[in-house]
């Protein structure tokens, strides 16, 4: 497969099959049926969208032709299972609704990696499967095999972010998140109990996704004044100032300014929290 493809290809395929359907690696091939296909599909659309589940459709239509012409399997569990319909997104959440959902957290796998994710800008998965092997006091040290681009990437750990990963066991395992030291999964179930949790404190929130707050980060550390280039590092993004000739000679990782950038977003984070707190305070005296 590695000659048939671009190198950039191969490295998307390869983490389709060896990061998002790592769920599945417990099943023997013949019990990979189409339900746990489609379960599995749903939950990449609900982590990170339409688009990212429909590329691992693809790439696990690819995989099991294979098996097919191998012999391994009669048939391909992937054929009948529905795509997402893509829609062009441009959602950015304001800072009532950064609140509302922050508030409407459970103290749970699922809240911290929210709360990361808003802290961070990070892919969803990337923070789901985050080993303690890449964890420092000071930053998140993700491994090209674990990035979107293949690319080496450091994540700056604001004291908000560092306070969440130090409330989370780490005796013995491998994995910061999940039940089974495997990585976090559940994303639909998670997120559709904190939709109704939002709805019953009166805070039903047009519809929005986790990477809705990757979105969320860069647009809104523009508007703090952060320079276009050091988003692109902060996000890992290799378009832009990073992309085509740029890329190959510029190799600056920006580390001081992702660094100062990603401490005053959580800084930002913190003043709204603080804000609703006084809030309360203040009703409950009045």
């Amino acid at each position: 497969m590695r000659e048939r493809q671009r190198p950039r290809t191969f490295t998307e395929t390869e983490r389709h099959l060896l990061v998002y359907c790592k769920p599945l690696y417990g099943l023997q091939l013949a019990a990979v049926d189409r339900r746990a296909i489609a379960a599995r599909l749903n939950e990449i659309a609900a982590q990170s969208g339409a688009v990212t589940s429909n590329r691992l459709r693809a790439s696990l239509s690819a995989f099991f032709a294979w098996t097919l012409r191998q012999g391994l399997l009669d048939a391909n569990p992937v054929v009948g299972t529905g795509r997402a319909a893509e829609v062009s997104r441009d959602r950015v959440l304001t800072d009532a609704e950064l609140k509302a959902i922050w508030y409407s957290l459970e103290s749970n796998d699922y809240g911290a990696i929210i709360k990361l994710l808003m802290l961070t800008g990070q892919r969803a998965g990337e923070i789901a499967l985050l080993r303690w092997t890449e964890v420092t006091e000071g930053e998140i040290v993700l491994p090209a095999e674990r990035t979107k681009n293949g690319r080496l990437h450091f994540v700056p750990l604001s004291g908000a972010a560092r306070e969440i990963l130090n409330t989370q066991y780490r005796e013995g395992r491998t994995f910061v998140f999940g039940r089974s030291d495997s990585g976090f999964s559940g994303w639909s179930k998670a997120k559709s109990e904190l939709d109704a949790r939002l709805r019953a404190a009166e805070h039903s929130l047009p519809h929005w996704t986790p990477h809705d707050i990757r979105r969320t980060v860069a647009t809104r550390l523009a508007d703090l004044g952060v320079q276009p280039h050091v988003i692109e590092a902060v996000l890992n993004h290799v378009s832009g100032h990073k992309a085509g000739v740029a890329g190959v000679y510029n190799r600056s990782l920006y580390e001081t300014e992702k660094r100062a950038a990603l401490s005053l977003w959580a800084e930002h984070i913190m003043a709204l929290l603080k804000a609703v707190k006084i809030e309360l305070c203040h009703c409950m005296r009045n």
